[in-house]
């Protein structure tokens, strides 16, 4: 089938992210026809750009513009069209929808979100008055909803680096043979300089692997800004491709991620993690967090629950790190078990599944 995947990136990286995880997924796992319509093409390419050429080459990257030229041509129209988190379709691209011979299903792909309430709205309709079918499909982690996005699925277990990828061979070479490795991605209007700071004074080495952007947000090159203990170093990251941050994700000892897509791949990674969710002013994320540390801490003990509770919520490392053995021991059961919730090929598969 042709797919048209829409994609406005709203949170710089995670939208973008999702969208080419999916179409490479339906496009070589499943050899479905993808197009994606982006409005950021230089952030969606980076991504995409550690990806294998033979397989990048089978999707159609175009700009979000790019889709009204092709909308009055029917024979162009595809089969499934994906609204990715709830963008609006180009009304001429849509109009091109209505003379097609044979009408599309349009997708109106959510958030993914934990919350139980999301089962009762999954796969329904939303009629519209062009009268063109269109679906909720939200992603989720139970049975009963879309799925995750596993597209590739990570070896297991902290792996000896044999490959160093080559926008990230500097920081590397920096990195100490005897030191814990920490990455940071995450927003900014957390505590990060003093979480760092009462990490430091743990008296461990730590070598903490910062994503691009993040030197600024620290002020690292002003000694004025930041004064941490000789046992921490920051090593700042180059903006890398989608899958040399799943690398990183995997050689780190802790991670903390942001948004959706990060979120996943650090699970995959069978790590202890913070998930620092988009903040939202109405506070819907300190609900979203919630429903999704029920699940993860489902079968952990009191002690995990409160330690990885509190990191989650950014208490500073002194008070919860003395349970990482256990978090870890439980990241990689999760990591189990994720995999076998998700044996049927989760989100892509399933949405392929409702489609026919």
């Amino acid at each position: 089938m042709r797919w048209d995947i829409f994609c406005r990136i709203v949170d710089n990286y995670g939208d973008a992210g999702v969208c080419w995880r999916l179409a490479r997924s339906l496009s070589s796992l499943h050899g479905q026809t993808v197009r994606i319509f982006c409005d950021d093409l230089p952030t969606l390419n980076l991504l995409a750009s550690g990806t294998d050429e033979a397989v990048k080459h089978q999707i159609d990257i175009q700009a979000w513009e790019a889709s009204y030229s092709n909308a009055r041509h029917p024979v162009t129209a595809p089969d499934v069209v994906i609204e990715a988190f709830g963008c609006d379709l180009p009304e001429r691209y849509l109009a091109g929808l209505f003379i097609a011979p044979i009408k599309p299903i349009i997708i109106n792909l959510e958030y993914l979100s934990a919350e139980p309430w999301v089962a009762e709205f999954h796969a329904k309709a939303s009629p519209q008055s062009h009268g063109i079918a269109k679906y909720f499909f939200f992603p989720g982690f139970r049975d009963d909803v879309g799925g995750l996005l596993l597209d590739p699925i990570p070896p297991e277990g902290h792996l000896v680096a044999k490959f160093i990828p080559e926008d990230l061979k500097s920081a590397w070479s920096k990195l100490r043979p005897n030191a814990k490795r920490i990455s940071i991605f995450c927003y900014p209007g957390i505590p990060l300089r003093p979480w760092l700071e009462d990490l430091g004074k743990l008296g461990e080495n730590v070598d903490v692997l910062l994503a691009h952007g993040h030197s600024e947000l620290l002020n690292v090159y002003d000694e004025q800004a930041v004064q941490l203990p000789a046992t921490l170093q920051l090593l700042p990251m180059p903006f890398v491709s989608q899958d040399d941050y799943d690398w990183v994700l995997s050689q780190c000892d802790f991670n903390i991620v942001r948004g959706e897509d990060s979120f996943i791949r650090a699970q995959l990674a069978g790590k202890p993690f913070i998930w620092h969710i988009y903040p939202q002013e109405d506070r819907a994320h300190e609900v979203k967090l919630a429903a999704f540390l029920d699940l993860y801490l489902e079968s952990a003990s009191q002690d995990l629950r409160l330690s990885a509770i509190a990191a989650m919520t950014w208490a500073m490392p002194s008070e919860w790190i003395h349970s990482l053995d256990a978090w870890n021991a439980h990241a990689k059961a999760w990591r189990a078990h994720l995999l076998e919730k998700q044996a049927d090929g989760g989100l892509a598969a399933r949405l392929l599944r409702f489609i026919a």
